[in-house]
C-alpha cells in the first residue's frame, strides 16, 4: 500500500512542529524512543504512548528475509521507511547507519531525502564495515548531514562507535573527543552504543555537554531503563530488540505447531477483533 493511502495526519502539525516535539524531549527528564520496522509495528507503538518513534534497520532487513547490514537495498530501507512515518502522527528518527554513501556528499543526499519524506531524525554512524572512520572523515559525513538538514528541522543524533566495534585504545578518550568534535558540526545528540557499565555510563554524560542516547538490552545484565535515566541519560532505544522478540514469538509458534500441534503460543495474544480496532481509522 503506498505511503499516501495510510498517512493519518493531525490538522495543522507540521514537519517543523514534529522536529521541535522531538528535540524538546531531550531537554527533559529522559525518554524511550522504541524501534519500529513497518507500519503496523510504528501504529501499535504509537497508541502504547510513545512520544517518538525511532525505526531499526536490522528489523527492517529481517523483515525481509535478509541479515541487518547485508544486501537490503537503500530504496527498499527507504520505502519502508515511508511508510513508517506516513503510519504515525509521532516523530520518527530514522536509523540511516552510516550514511549510505562513501563521501560526505553522499551523507548529505542521505539526510536530505529523509528529511523530503517527513522523518525529523536520524543516527548516522562513525564507522562501516567494522571499522572506525578516521575523526576528520566522520566529522565531514556530519558536518555534511547537518548542512543537508539545518538546525531546528531535524533532530541529528550522532553515533560514535568506539566501544561497539572494539580495537581502540581508550574507547572512553575516543568517545568524548569524537563527541566534541561532532558537538562543533551541529549534532544535536550523540549516541554511544556498546557501553556496558554504569560508571562508565555516568563518565561519558559528565563528560559530553549534550544528551546522551544509549541502548537498553544489550548489556548483561540488563540495566534498566530507569537506572540509565538516573545516570543521566536523556534518549533510550533499543535497536532491533522488540524486532528481536518478535521474531522470536514467530519462531516459538511455529515450533509448537509443528512439534505437538497444539496452539498455547495464543495466551495473552491480542484477538481478531482487537487488532482490526487497533488498525482502523
Amino acid at each position: 500500500m503506498p505511503a499516501s493511502d495510510v498517512r493519518r495526519t493531525i490538522p495543522g502539525v507540521t514537519h517543523t512542529d514534529r522536529a521541535a516535539a522531538l528535540r524538546a524531549l531531550h531537554s527533559g527528564p529522559g525518554f524511550v524512543i522504541p524501534n519500529a520496522w513497518d507500519a503496523g509495528t510504528a501504529r501499535i507503538l504509537e497508541q502504547v504512548g510513545f512520544p517518538a518513534i525511532a525505526t531499526t534497520s536490522a528489523g527492517i532487513a529481517w523483515s525481509c528475509g535478509l541479515p541487518d547490514g547485508g544486501p537490503l537495498s537503500v530504496d527498499t530501507m527507504f520505502a519502508r521507511v515511508a511508510e513508517i512515518v506516513a503510519a504515525v502522527d509521532v516523530p520518527v528518527s530514522a536509523d540511516l547507519e552510516a550514511g549510505y554513501g562513501d563521501t560526505a556528499s553522499d551523507v548529505g543526499a542521505t539526510v536530505s531525502r529523509a528529511a523530503s519524506l517527513g522523518i525529523v531524525g536520524a543516527n548516522i554512524e562513525d564507522a562501516a564495515d567494522g571499522r572506525l572512520f578516521d575523526i576528520e572523515t566522520a566529522t565531514a559525513r556530519l558536518a555534511a548531514a547537518r548542512a543537508a538538514a539545518p538546525a531546528g528541522s531535524f533532530v541529528l543524533n550522532a553515533r560514535t562507535d568506539a566501544y561497539f566495534v572494539g580495537g581502540v585504545d581508550d574507547p572512553f578518550a575516543e568517545t568524548v573527543e569524537r563527541a566534541h568534535r561532532y558537538l562543533d558540526v551541529g549534532a544535536d545528540c550523540v549516541f554511544v552504543p556498546g557501553v556496558k557499565d554504569e560508571e562508565t555510563i555516568r563518565r561519558l554524560v559528565d563528560a559530553i555537554p549534550a544528551p546522551i542516547n544509549m541502548v537498553a538490552g544489550l548489556t548483561s545484565p540488563v540495566i534498566p531503563v530507569s537506572t540509565l535515566f538516573s545516570l543521566g541519560v536523556k534518549r533510550v532505544s533499543v535497536g532491533g530488540s522488540i524486532a528481536r522478540a518478535a521474531f522470536s514469538a514467530v519462531e516459538h509458534a511455529g515450533r509448537e505447531l509443528l512439534d505437538s500441534g497444539t496452539l498455547g503460543f495464543l495466551d495473552g495474544a491480542v484477538g481478531y477483533a482487537g487488532l482490526q480496532e487497533r488498525f482502523g481509522a
